[in-house]
């Protein structure tokens, strides 16, 4: 696993490349689209490729942006014919909005209408939502809801009601135990890799960007530090959670003074924030993804994650389902080929697209 991702290709003198890689490698174009009265306007970013075939929705997971979707996007063009428009969620990226800490199951998922029509008008072209985490919860309910009445197919990604609410109560410990803030751009990009966060070097580079910005630091402005994990575990020798990364290595839970016009690069979103949002992210989310009268495709990153509803419905014949090699949460991205392949082969399946070459056959879906 780990071999993969410190592959040579991104190697500089024989160590790891961290340095920070354009969109512009994966994607065609970025935009920036208005959603909403002229007077009072919420402004998307989005990133599309292709020009024909279906349009896969693209919907990150919480604290990510489009960016995650970008290693994906280059492989799944490569198999099929598609278009593709990833968009940062609201409060993510490089979407700007006037209630930011609004993050409803209904507004996320109109939010991804909206936007659709302001890009496609009316009549969009035939497209598939695909969500990853969060969302691919808000795909769900975007497709449960006839948002888009031109949806086709729904994948979601690592998405199961019955493991999400369980793992509600960690989510804080999670956020409270990575660094505030990083020191360059490369060091956030490293720690993803060695943290597990993300387990893929080459997309860690591109959609790192979409997770952290640059703040300029006013002389005698603090910047809170991180306290370190205590259970972290070693793995290749290498700790995981390396204080270097982070602004202060004397004393991490400390606040340190800045020079004036100093920078450092911090979270783009607080997700702490969004606190009383998670349980209505996912509650319902397996029902309503069996109800819902589509195609639908089920990728996890590991079986163990079924929960009742959805172990019935998978017997049942009700969606299809495949479970990818070794990997962590942010499946997309740390197995953007496995990911790709189970995508591809469930467009040519329901004919939805054309093979762009020809593609390893994969017959490794369960009903």
């Amino acid at each position: 696993m780990w071999e993969e991702n410190f592959d040579t290709e991104h190697e500089v003198s024989g160590k790891p490349d961290y340095s920070p890689v354009s969109w512009r490698e994966y994607f065609d174009q970025m935009e920036d689209v208005n959603v909403g009265p002229a007077d009072s306007r919420d402004v998307f970013r989005i990133y599309k490729a292709g020009s024909d075939g279906p349009l896969l929705v693209l919907l990150h997971g919480g604290g990510h942006s489009a960016l995650s979707w970008a290693v994906f996007t280059t492989a799944i063009a490569s198999r099929v014919n598609c278009r593709v428009l990833a968009m940062d969620l609201r409060g993510h990226g490089g979407t700007l909005v006037r209630q930011s800490d609004d993050f409803s199951t209904q507004t996320m998922s109109s939010d991804v209408a909206n936007v659709i029509r302001s890009c496609y008008g009316e009549t969009p072209p035939p497209l598939i939502l695909i969500g990853h985490g969060v969302g691919g919860a808000i795909a769900v309910h975007t497709a449960s809801n006839m948002l888009l009445p031109t949806t086709v197919g729904l994948v979601a990604i690592d998405v199961v009601e019955g493991s999400a609410m369980e793992a509600l109560h960690i989510i804080q410990n999670f956020l409270k135990g990575r660094p505030k803030s990083f020191k360059s751009m490369d060091h956030a990009i490293e720690w993803s890799v060695k943290s597990g966060q993300i387990r893929n070097l080459e997309s860690a580079r591109v959609s790192m960007v979409g997770q952290i910005k640059r703040c300029e630091v006013e002389e005698a402005d603090t910047v809170e530090q991180a306290t370190p994990v205590t259970d972290v575990v070693v793995e290749r020798n290498e700790e995981f959670y390396d204080q270097s990364y982070v602004n202060d290595k004397e004393n991490a839970a400390s606040e340190v003074s800045l020079n004036e016009g100093q920078s450092v690069y911090k979270w783009r979103i607080d997700l702490s924030k969004s606190e009383k949002y998670w349980d209505g992210w996912f509650r319902g989310t397996s029902n309503l993804f069996l109800a819902c009268n589509l195609p639908k495709l089920l990728l996890l990153s590991g079986i163990n994650r079924l929960d009742r509803d959805l172990t019935i419905g998978q017997m049942q014949g009700k969606f299809m389902m495949q479970v990818l090699p070794p990997c962590g949460h942010a499946v997309q991205e740390d197995r953007p080929d496995k990911v790709a392949e189970a995508v591809a082969a469930f467009l040519l399946r329901h004919k939805f697209s054309e093979a762009r070459r020809e593609t390893r056959s994969s017959n490794s879906f369960t009903r």
